[in-house]
């Protein structure tokens, strides 16, 4: 969506407009971030989450309209700022509902992102990612066995977007090439573009031709099959099992390395989100 101040103007006071739908698909879920300026998120979609600090990453996650906010203008914006004395907060937001790939269906997990227009030389260590967790990491199956899919990752502000998956029993290397993941890259830029994962399951029911595809504004960029796995229980905590999508922008970490001074937080270094969507094949 290109945003005009006339609509800026009166968007609080209309309805968001709806997710695309495709022919073939139908929407089982979907969030347009429709609401005035400033105010949170749905909490009936959302968990808006403060208490998650991993790969040694520096931010504080909060709540805070500074940090979490819908536009009034039909998106929702994570924004990471600095501190007088130095401290990094940003915001993080997992759905309330999980979804998992139906036997015999397509679906699409789907969201139109784009990044503050801060450069890279102002980026170091700004983490933004769209993605999602094996709902079994909420009932003590530790990470990566519960299952990760990143539909889009960038870092530090260069032109390239990743997607990759996470999987395994935690053993260095495996089937999704651990600590690293198994994964492919895209170029891209800061502005507005589709990101999808489709996971596959419409080939008669043998896992092993099931696949899972990463896209860039409708083109594959980047996929992988039951086969390529090689191990059906792992393959099911990717393609058949619960997944909850999660929309964060951290702050350092073991990937993109430490903020340094040229780092700037605010809008420049933001992700702004259009809508995220889920699409069952019909």
């Amino acid at each position: 969506m290109r945003i005009s101040l006339a609509w800026l103007a009166i968007a609080s006071l209309a309805s968001a407009t709806p997710a695309p739908v495709y022919p073939g698909y139908k929407v089982v879920w979907s969030d347009t971030f429709g609401g005035k300026a400033g105010a949170s998120p749905d909490k009936g979609r959302w968990n808006l989450i403060t208490d998650v600090q991993t790969n040694g990453e520096v931010q504080t996650y909060t709540t805070s309209s500074q940090n979490l906010q819908l536009s009034g203008g039909d998106t929702v914006q994570l924004v990471p700022r600095k501190s007088k004395s130095g401290k990094w907060t940003s915001a993080r937001i997992e759905t309330k509902s999980t979804f998992t790939p139906s036997a015999g269906k397509i679906t699409s997990f789907e969201a139109v992102i784009r990044f503050g227009d801060n450069g890279a030389g102002q980026k170091q260590g700004i983490w933004p990612a769209f993605w999602m967790l094996g709902d079994a990491v909420h009932h003590g199956t530790p990470w990566p066995l519960c299952g990760e899919l990143d539909i889009m990752e960038s870092v530090n502000g260069l032109p390239t977007a990743y997607g990759t998956t996470h999987c395994g029993k935690g053993e260095k290397g495996g089937p999704c090439n651990e600590p690293n993941g198994r994964g492919g890259s895209v170029g891209s830029d800061n502005g507005w573009h589709t990101w999808t994962l489709q996971v596959d399951r419409t080939n008669g029911g043998d896992w092993r031709g099931e696949v899972i595809r990463w896209l860039k504004d409708g083109q594959v960029y980047h996929s992988m099959s039951g086969a390529d796995i090689g191990d059906q229980g792992i393959w099911a905590t990717l393609a058949h099992s619960p997944l909850f999508i999660i929309l964060n922008v951290a702050v350092g970490g073991s990937w993109p390395g430490a903020p340094n001074g040229n780092t700037v937080g605010s809008y420049g270094s933001m992700m702004e989100v259009e809508y995220v969507a889920v699409y069952k094949s019909t």
